[in-house]
């Protein structure tokens, strides 16, 4: 069968290879690829820059945003052939350290997990592939189109999960959100923050296009500018930002109403200096009761929520975002972002 593999930390060894077929082991489910969602970390593993083969291999398969439909259950494991799934990304380290014992993997603390198609596990991204049946969510028929969105959404529903978890220290009635950038993450961050009757703004660069389309077809208010501005234009009462930018990070701390959270979604690169009042940071933070965090990955909680979202959601809006669907012999084109771009997907069965 076919695969997209890598050998990590090599530039360049990205290729779609034949390998061996997967045989399940007790209980666990063998399910068909059938498309795979590309991100930026795909590509960073691609391009070299990290990820770790399983022990004793060369490659990696990549991939961890899956859907695929099951070929075989064992009995007793809840699920059936036919069913569609997607098979959850982290596992829990082999102590294991006390978040992971209490299935809170998302949260290890000791750095010993794995990750399918990042950290010593095979990802999905292979045409037939296995999955633990406690590690597979089931997803809803009508969703098969837009299903492989699943583990994009489990990030921003663990990132609401923790607002709200934070915001409930003391009163919490939030009534705006803004989300800085409309990527992937952004857009649907954007829908659960309609989803839970607030008033959503987006922050992008571009004033026109596919991205702000999507925002004002969810019925939010899209911003072309500096953040700043807007901010002090729209008072939100949490950020969420999902650009990875260090300057635009750096400008949201204290963006908030007084009490406000800050969510941090994007992941930034080292080597980025940014100058910053840190007083006036720090000194607002305080005086203004402000929390900011950061949260990756999500455990399966997380892909229920997610699950949930995405069946409430409206089909033709989340169809809108996968801007590409491209066959397996052509995934290495996944891996080169296009200009109106916000996903990509890899068709497994193809």
């Amino acid at each position: 069968m076919r695969a997209l593999t890598v050998m990590p930390m090599k530039e360049g060894s990205f290729t779609v290879t034949d390998v061996e077929e997967p045989v399940p082991g007790e209980g666990e489910l063998l399910v068909d690829g059938l498309a795979l969602g590309v991100c930026g970390t795909d590509r960073e593993i691609a391009s070299g820059e990290y990820g770790w083969a399983p022990p004793g291999e060369d490659r990696l398969i990549l991939g961890h945003e899956s859907l695929g439909r099951v070929r075989e259950a064992p009995p007793g494991s809840g699920f059936a052939a036919g069913d569609l799934v997607a098979g959850i990304v982290r596992r829990p380290d082999p102590v294991p350290c006390p978040a992971c014992e209490r299935g809170e993997f998302d949260m290890c603390r000791n750095g010993r997990y794995t990750e399918r198609g990042i950290k010593e596990l095979h990802g999905y991204g292979a045409e037939r592939w296995t999955v633990e049946a406690d590690y597979a969510v089931r997803v809803d028929p009508a969703l098969e189109r837009v299903g492989v969105l699943m583990e994009p959404t489990t990030v921003v529903a663990k990132a609401w999960d923790h607002i709200e978890r934070i915001g409930s220290r003391s009163w919490f009635d939030p009534a705006r959100v803004l989300v800085v950038g409309p990527g992937p993450i952004g857009l649907l961050a954007a829908l659960l923050g309609a989803q839970r009757g607030l008033e959503v703004h987006v922050l992008g660069r571009r004033a026109s296009g596919v991205k702000p389309d999507l925002v004002r077809d969810l019925g939010a208010v899209y911003h072309a500018g500096g953040l700043p501005h807007v901010a002090r234009e729209v008072e939100p009462d949490v950020i969420v930002e999902a650009t990875g930018v260090p300057r635009v990070m750096a400008d949201t701390l204290g963006a908030t109403a007084p009490g406000g959270i800050v969510c941090l979604t994007g992941v930034s690169t080292p080597g980025h200096k940014v100058e910053i009042d840190a007083g006036a940071v720090i000194r607002e933070l305080v005086l203004e009761n402000d929390v900011v965090f950061g949260t990756v990955n999500a455990n399966k909680r997380h892909y229920e929520m997610a699950a949930d979202a995405l069946a409430r959601a409206d089909l033709s809006w989340l169809e809108r975002l996968i801007t590409r669907r491209l066959p397996i012999d052509r995934a290495a084109e996944a891996l080169e972002p296009g200009r109106d771009d916000v996903k990509v997907v890899v068709e497994l069965d193809s």
